[in-house]
């Protein structure tokens, strides 16, 4: 559902934009509790059966924008309960990072085929003459399944001549390729924590907008105006993002506006990302290890220490460019604070890890940074543009699109090793993620480079983006066309890597 507009998008561009002019009005929350009505104006509703429930629900999204969890229905709380502790310059995500707000659930049906209207009530009967079980008869001219019988196979569906039969899934537990997500005793939907890897494609996928994930605005905000030096690091998928008029000059602008005291792109942190794990390529595959699997996609790892942890060392031990790039913000601005800005969901969960924390403050996500935008009147068709971004390669550009990691690679070794064949296998989505590494496994893919992103499409297809993925994919090429230099071999960072790692 990303790049089409919804009121489902338009009530969080509200909740972040709320929360973010909240923390610039001085960093005091005590007005929080009046958010819901600001956020769901009026005396009626305009989606929810009433406008309390659409506050109510609005209420939890405030509190999980400020990174605070959703409130038992059970017992009495005040909304503001336990802000006084996450309204500050230092906290940290308290997993889980992804959740649901119950009373916002629809209680899809999980799993299940439903005759539709357009049956015929066909002589040939081709939909009960295929199923193998006798669920489907005729019941008042209609083909009626029984849901007892049944056990899904789709045979109906393929038999019937009108496409009267059609399968009804959750959708956020269809987008779930970690199958992590059941149902409770009201059919509502819940999340398995031990198999959550926080990819977000649950989020994106809800058409209800019961799913969010956590927040930082506020604390982001309470750092800046408390004057600390804060940085911006800012991945390659944030080109087009905020508009045709965000160009890279003016983007840099509207973050200075913003109190950010610089911005860096994240491809100067892929170039030595490429750099490392070519290096470890070359010297670890086949002999110590198997074959190698990149580093950069968080939930790809997680995905692979959960459900194949013996295959984990075969992961790349190279650091992803975001901690790439953040360590070399801290050394070169000591005491600085860094922001990871970035399409992903699953990066706020990398952040809180203890190897990481003190490298990387603060994550958003593109949807919470337009929330800030908003929250400052930011235009972008008429903010003047400072100095661009043109410290990234082309390569590191292109690790935010789907290949993009395998590709630069292996252009690098090709560059000095131009005989050398390097075999590469990719997947897109968990659930292939999941049949890659089943097959790795296995022996497969032996001597081979494996490339795992969690979001169909690649990082441009992450839980925070805004465009939709075909038009970031567009974007993200011509953003790579545009860079300076091409190899990570030509950027002044080449060497960096390796003090950093």
């Amino acid at each position: 559902m990303r790049g089409i507009p919804s009121l489902i998008t338009d009530i969080r561009k509200k909740v972040f934009t709320e929360v973010a002019r909240m923390a610039y009005a001085g960093g005091d929350y005590s007005h929080a509790e009046d958010l819901p009505f600001v956020i769901v104006p009026g005396d009626q509703p305009l989606h929810r059966e009433s406008i309390f429930l659409e506050r109510a629900i609005a209420g939890e999204r405030v509190r999980l924008a400020m990174g605070l969890g959703v409130r038992p229905v059970q017992t009495r709380s005040l909304m503001t309960d336990g802000m006084d502790a996450a309204a500050v310059a230092e906290a940290y995500y308290e997993p889980p990072l992804v959740n649901i707000i119950p009373y916002a659930c629809h209680a899809c049906p999980e799993n299940q085929y439903r005759v539709t209207e357009s049956c015929q009530n066909c002589l040939a009967a081709s939909c009960q003459k295929v199923c193998p079980k006798g669920a489907i008869s005729f019941v008042n001219g209609k083909s009626f399944i029984d849901p007892d019988k049944c056990i899904k196979c789709g045979k109906c569906a393929k038999a019937c001549p009108y496409h009267a039969i059609i399968h009804l899934e959750r959708p956020c537990q269809a987008a779930c390729g970690m199958d992590a997500i059941g149902s409770d005793e009201n059919g509502k939907a819940v999340i398995n924590q031990d198999k959550c890897v926080s990819c977000g494609q649950c989020l994106v996928s809800c058409p209800f907008g019961a799913i969010v994930d956590k927040g930082q605005i506020f604390q982001v905000i309470q750092s800046i105006l408390r004057g600390d030096k804060v940085i911006a690091i800012v991945a390659p998928a944030f080109i087009g993002q905020f508009g045709k008029h965000s160009t890279p000059g003016k983007f840099i602008a509207a973050m200075k506006a913003l109190g950010f005291s610089r911005t860096v792109e994240v491809a100067v942190g892929a170039d030595m990302c490429t750099i490392e794990e070519a290096k470890d390529f070359l010297e670890k595959v086949p002999g110590e290890q198997k074959y190698m699997a990149t580093s950069c996609c968080p939930a790809w790892h997680a995905m692979i220490y959960k459900l194949f942890p013996g295959e984990a060392r075969n992961i790349s031990m190279t650091l992803t460019p975001m901690v790439f790039t953040a360590r070399l913000m801290k050394k070169k601005y000591p005491g600085c604070k860094v922001v990871f800005v970035g399409p992903c969901a699953a990066k706020k969960l990398e952040a809180i890890r203890e190897t990481i924390r003190s490298d990387v403050d603060f994550v958003l996500t593109f949807e919470e940074l337009q929330g800030m935008f908003e929250a400052k009147g930011v235009d972008f068709e008429t903010i003047e543009p400072l100095n661009d971004l043109n410290e990234g390669t082309a390569a590191g550009r292109g690790f935010a699109v789907a290949g993009g990691v395998a590709q630069a690679v292996t252009d690098l070794v090709h560059e000095t090793h131009p005989d050398l064949e390097i075999k590469t296998a990719r997947a897109e989505g968990l659930r292939d993620c999941r049949k890659l590494m089943t097959l790795a496994k296995a022996g497969k893919y032996n001597g081979y480079l494996l490339e795992g992103m969690a979001c169909p499409g690649g990082c441009v297809a992450g839980a925070g983006t805004i465009l939709s993925v075909e038009q970031a994919q567009r974007v993200v090429k011509s953003y790579q066309s545009e860079a300076d230099t091409t190899s990570p071999m030509e950027s002044k960072y080449r060497d960096a890597g390796e003090d950093l790692d």
